[in-house]
């Protein structure tokens, strides 16, 4: 699992490091005909949402980073089942990459444009992953109290 959380930390603060040194903010950027690296600052949560409330923000993520610990150690399931493994690796890592932001500037840098959706970051996409390998381990996988 730390391996998850270092890779979902690291890429997505080595990309965002990268972002703000060769570009300015605002600044949009093709690499394919439907994919740009754009420069946003992100005051809010996904979509925009809870702009400026960054204390909410900071303790909400916290609060997911700790929920996520706290499955794998009060749940010896979820340390045998890698698919679990990795999903809580990849959203605590996620959650706290988005956090050092959060805790540095006050936001989120965002870079990842597909233009049919807002931008956002590597954090985000490994929250996402993370959260889809879960659901689909408590949905479609066995039960976690059979295990």
């Amino acid at each position: 699992m730390l391996l998850y959380i270092l890779i979902a930390l690291l890429a997505d603060q080595l990309a965002k490091n990268i972002i703000q040194k060769v570009m300015s903010v605002g600044q949009s950027v093709p690499v394919f005909p439907f994919f740009y690296l754009t420069y946003i600052r992100n005051p809010g949560a996904a979509f925009g949402l809870f702009a400026y409330r960054t204390n909410i923000l900071i303790t909400i993520t916290i609060l997911v980073i700790v929920i996520m610990t706290a499955i794998l150690l009060t749940r010896p399931v979820a340390e045998k089942n890698r698919l679990i493994k990795i999903g809580v690796g990849l959203i605590i890592g996620g959650a706290l990459s988005n956090l050092i932001d959060r805790l540095q500037f006050g936001l989120v840098i965002d870079y990842l444009d597909f233009r049919i959706w807002p931008v956002f970051n590597l954090a985000d996409t490994a929250i996402f992953i993370g959260a889809c390998l879960l659901f689909k381990e408590i949905w479609y996988g066995e039960s976690l109290q059979d295990r």
